[in-house]
């Protein structure tokens, strides 16, 4: 932002409104704009005007019916953290289902379940090397130009591009780190007639997981290594699996949506890699975890659990959303 030694500009104004009506605590506020230059008094006065405002003050006004919402997700906030679980990702190995489905699928806690797929046969069949021998001559649609388009998880059609899957990965294999060329869920790869038999590789344990002609009950990843996806939340639970090469992930859990500006239903405005406290200040009040998954890792992200990912290797991922409970999952349902 610019300089607001002399006074608020028109973008200061703005910001200061958007967090006001946002909750923002005014010591925030205040620490904010004397770090920006603004002297102590006059960044109370700011506030204080901006209160006044007609139209921040209808806005406010408008916020009242939320308030009690809002002290509820703060209480879930101090509760976690009495737990000491926004400190560290929950690890375990060889979990039995019915522990796994109930200390976290029916607790809303994500978990990280080491070694899970190891046995799997998609662990052998889906490296790059029988992907391409098996499958190289199919056409697949996947994503590119995404560095040159910051809407491009927002607005991805204007990405899609076709090729055959052998050349998109030599192109993997030979291009370095980027985030330009992906084959997301986005690209319904495994609705192809062509590469249904990559389904035959997949195991689904009684009780966890079900087979199901749902579209986008199973959804294939592939990419480079530096491929993000931004800070955002799934309407329903998902179980991520890393098949080859390792994604880091940032995650922050459901009750601190009111601290990540969410935008176009399930997107942050923050970027988790650098956040910009200046803009956002709400966001440090944000817990989040961190957790790299390793190959034959799964990790359980919970409906509405905010997540990040970043590729570290050439990656090849898998993600299921049907569970083996009513209905299949349990889904956030907007508006």
């Amino acid at each position: 932002m610019a300089d607001v030694a002399s006074s608020l500009g028109s973008e200061w104004r703005a910001w200061l409104a958007e967090n006001v009506v946002r909750g923002v605590a005014s010591a925030r506020l205040v620490d904010t704009l004397v770090s920006a230059g603004v002297p102590l008094a006059s960044a109370h006065a700011e506030i204080e005007a901006t209160r006044a405002h007609p139209a921040v003050a209808e806005g406010l006004r408008r916020m009242r019916p939320h308030e009690d919402m809002l002290s509820l997700l703060d209480t879930r906030v101090a509760l976690h953290r009495h737990s000491g679980r926004h400190q560290r990702m929950a690890r375990q190995e060889h979990l039995p289902v019915p522990t796994l489905m109930e200390r976290y699928y029916l607790a809303h806690e994500p978990v990280l379940l080491a070694g899970f797929m190891r046995d799997w046969p998609l662990m052998t069949n889906w490296r790059l090397e029988a992907l391409s021998r098996r499958y190289g001559d199919v056409e697949v649609e996947v994503m590119t130009g995404r560095e040159s388009r910051a809407d491009h998880d927002v607005e991805p059609d204007a990405c899609r591009a076709v090729m055959r899957l052998g050349e998109f990965l030599r192109r993997l294999e030979e291009g370095g780190p980027t985030n330009d060329l992906y084959l997301t869920a986005r690209n319904f790869a495994l609705e192809r007639e062509e590469l249904r038999g990559l389904l035959d590789d997949v195991r689904y344990p009684p009780g966890l997981l079900r087979a199901s002609t749902r579209a986008g009950a199973v959804k294939l990843w592939v990419g480079p290594a530096g491929t993000r996806t931004e800070l955002h939340h799934d309407l329903g639970t998902v179980l991520f699996g890393q098949v080859f090469g390792r994604k880091r992930f940032r995650l922050i859990p459901s009750f601190h949506t009111h601290h990540v500006y969410s935008h176009l239903e399930v997107w942050s405005q923050v970027d988790a890699d650098r956040p910009d406290f200046t803009r956002f200040p709400s966001y440090r009040e944000a817990d989040v975890l961190e957790v790299i998954v390793e190959p034959g890792d799964m990790l359980l992200i919970p409906a509405g659990w905010w997540h990040w990912v970043h590729a570290l290797d050439v990656s090849v991922s898998v993600t299921f959303q049907e569970f083996d409970v009513p209905e299949g999952n349990t889904w956030w349902k907007l508006g």
